[in-house]
């Protein structure tokens, strides 16, 4: 089967060549389900968190990264820039 069609913006005309899909009844018809892919590995995110400024009360700066749970069973220990003390301070990871 072909059906002509005519393009809005040009006025020419052209044809096209139609496909009739297999019917199915609601019965017979299957259903995909599809996941969103996982991650596969023993990487893992984890938080760290300021020590300095949470010792003192004042609001704590949170980095999120990823460890090897493999190669680093143990908790991580970085230093890193804390904003709000405006300076490079321990972040531990936290649960």
């Amino acid at each position: 089967m072909q059906a002509t069609l005519r393009s809005a913006f040009t006025g020419t005309t052209f044809k096209t060549a139609r496909v009739a899909a297999p019917q199915q009844s609601s019965s017979q018809a299957t259903r995909q389900v599809t996941c969103m892919a996982k991650k596969k590995g023993v990487r893992m995110i984890v938080t760290l968190e300021c020590t300095e400024a949470r010792a003192e009360g004042n609001t704590p700066s949170r980095y999120t990264t990823q460890k090897n749970k493999k190669n680093t069973p143990e908790r991580l220990e970085i230093f890193k820039y804390n904003k709000y003390l405006r300076r490079m301070t321990l972040h531990r990871e936290i649960k």
